[in-house]
């Protein structure tokens, strides 16, 4: 059974910073894609950013662009999310996914999601 847990959301202030982790099990995780999800209640799910099984390749929305960096460590099993800088509009839940491939998360179809982790961001 694939299981995607995410973890280290919070509180924080804006301009503060916090560490998302998605740990993966169930599957060979350097197989597979990642990205992040965002979602606040009452609006659409907005893309984070990617990166593929090697890490080799990564990408970010243009909105977090330079404020966060995404990081998988294969031995691991784990997908990071280091985000600085917050802005209020951060607050939301964030969810990590699984793909295939880059091309497939690129596409948006990830094979399996995580439960989510709640960022608050406070001005």
């Amino acid at each position: 059974q694939v299981r995607l847990v995410e973890s280290g959301g919070g509180l924080v202030q804006a301009g503060g910073s916090l560490r998302l982790s998605c740990v993966a099990s169930g599957l060979t995780f350097r197989s597979y894609a990642m990205a992040w999800f965002r979602q606040t209640p009452g609006k659409e799910r907005e893309f984070v950013s990617r990166i593929s099984g090697s890490g080799g390749i990564s990408g970010y929305s243009d909105s977090v662009k330079g404020r966060l960096t995404i990081s998988r460590d294969n031995a691991k099993n784990t997908l990071s999310l280091q985000m600085d800088v917050l802005k209020p509009e951060g607050r939301a839940d964030y969810y990590c996914e699984a793909g295939r491939s880059y091309q497939h998360i690129v596409a948006g179809r990830a094979e399996y999601w995580g439960q989510g982790t709640q960022v608050t961001v406070s001005s």
